[in-house]
């Protein structure tokens, strides 16, 4: 009776697991990955943290709302530590150890070089949310903030017309984007009469601190009035450098600074007083006065608070903290409208898509990965917000390949994309 017992107990135990196993595998089968991959650590991470953190925010407000297509989205957040490298790594095990359905990441264009040939070689998607420097195309990422003509251009024409700029000082951080952007500034410039003694080039390091002897030379350098800077300095260097930048008396009187990696999230790192004057190029600014937009702020703030990051309810959003946002979003809506999550067919669905983001209207490009978008030129306040002293008029349309650097209109194809299916 005993053995009859055990036997019985033994098969309502194995039927409840049978049971659980299935409640499991349903549970699993109502989810999709998606990858987070931005710099919690190092030098990035006062500029990446905040993107990890939007996405979040997007991630249970789609979620709250019912998924993507009944599936719940599941993030799996890695810290790639400013690394380049690890970058590559991380990406790697993203997409084929936890299988994730897109990626949301990178800040730097180094980490973006670096996790390009992993996403072609997979056939995966990346959406890169940072303005950058241009020179590229490739069919598993999407840009959702600037490029060159977007952003730099706009802004050297603005410092030149409306300000009286003649001499250009451009300082930025030893990598791709920096220099490239500065080879699409100076061929711009040149197009424009400005002679190579009035164009200075310097580059320092990544967490450089030392800016002493730097601004020393700006100071000589706008001593005759009618210099600007046009910095392309990225990471937690900014503040050693705005902060030197006064402390040797300059004002934007005296010489005013364009920034093209500088934003709200990054002032909240800095004296922002003796900065008052200096200049940002972006496509937000967390200022632009829409119920969207307040709303958008709104929600940030309190998502950061709810969950007891750093900051609370005092954060902010910024440009690139916007186009990671609605990054999810562009994706979601690709995906009910392919009705499939497979990465060549939400590829095709991008195209072309319209959308609301918190700052307004905008269009994913219909052929060149790219995001249509405005253009402003914010003034920093005691605040730490912008004034916006400049908006283009409407949507400006991106150029993958700046036509300063391809003068005869010839550019290179676009790389990556889908994989030719062996035996098809």
């Amino acid at each position: 009776m005993f053995r009859l017992y055990s036997i019985v107990a033994i098969g309502l135990l194995l039927l409840a697991v049978g049971f659980l196993g299935v409640e499991e595998v349903n549970a699993e089968a109502n989810k999709v990955k998606i990858g987070v991959l931005h710099s919690l650590s190092g030098t990035m991470a006062i500029s990446e943290t905040s993107l990890k953190d939007v996405v979040l925010m997007a991630v249970e407000e789609i979620n709250t709302a019912g998924g993507v297509m009944g599936k719940q989205i599941e993030p799996v957040v890695v810290d790639p530590a400013s690394d380049w490298d690890l970058f590559a790594e991380k990406a790697k095990d993203l997409i084929t150890k936890e299988e994730v359905a897109v990626v949301f990441g990178c800040w730097t264009s180094v980490s973006r070089k670096s996790v390009l040939p992993v996403f072609e070689e997979h056939n995966s998607l990346l959406f890169y949310p940072v303005q950058y420097e241009g020179e590229e195309q490739s069919l598993n990422v999407f840009y959702t903030a600037a490029t060159p003509n977007q952003q730099l251009i706009p802004a050297a024409e603005y410092m030149m017309e409306e300000v009286g700029a003649k001499k250009f000082y451009l300082l930025g951080t030893d990598y791709v984007f920096p220099r490239t952007a500065n080879k699409v500034l100076k061929a711009y410039l040149k197009t424009k009469g400005v002679p190579d003694g009035n164009i200075v080039e310097e580059y320092t390091q990544f967490h450089h601190q030392d800016y002493q002897t730097i601004v020393g030379k700006i100071k000589k350098f706008a001593a005759g009035g009618d210099a600007c800077v046009l910095s392309t300095i990225n990471g937690d260097s900014n503040v050693p450098f705005y902060k030197e930048f006064a402390n040797q008396g300059l004002t934007s009187d005296d010489c005013p600074i364009m920034a093209f990696s500088v934003a709200e999230d990054e002032l909240r790192a800095m004296d922002v007083p003796p900065l008052v004057g200096h200049l940002a190029a972006w496509n937000y600014f967390q200022s632009i006065n829409t119920p969207e937009n307040k709303e958008f702020v709104k929600n940030f703030k309190a998502f950061c608070e709810r969950n007891n990051l750093p900051g609370g309810s005092k954060r902010v959003t910024d440009d690139p903290i916007e186009a990671a946002y609605f990054g999810v979003y562009v994706w979601k809506a690709a995906v009910e409208e392919a009705g499939s999550f497979d990465v060549d067919k939400v590829r095709e669905a991008v195209y072309g898509l319209e959308f609301d983001a918190p700052g307004g209207k905008k269009q994913m490009h219909a052929s060149n990965q790219h995001t249509l978008k405005p253009v402003y030129i914010g003034e920093i306040k005691k605040n730490g917000q912008f004034k916006i002293i400049y908006k283009s008029d409407g949507l400006v349309s991106p150029d993958s390949y700046s036509s300063y650097l391809h003068p005869d209109g010839i550019y290179p194809a676009p790389t990556g994309g889908p994989k030719e299916k062996i035996g098809m």
